[in-house]
């Protein structure tokens, strides 16, 4: 089986995910990796399939 450079995230963990920082709804950048929240101006970085939910890990938004 051929390792993909991006591993897809369970759909069903995206409905219950939520900003740690405004406890808001994320939306998912398949392009970037990414889970942002548009309230607190943030991306977290999805890594091997895993959201990393920290906000010291967030990429700001321009």
């Amino acid at each position: 089986m051929a390792e993909t450079s991006t591993a897809q995230v369970d759909p069903r963990l995206l409905e219950i995910l939520v900003c740690p920082v405004t406890k808001g709804p994320l939306r998912y950048d398949r392009e970037r990796q990414e889970l942002v929240s548009d309230k607190a101006g943030l991306a977290y970085p999805i890594r091997d399939g895993i959201p990393i939910m920290l906000p010291d890990e967030a990429r700001k938004l321009d």
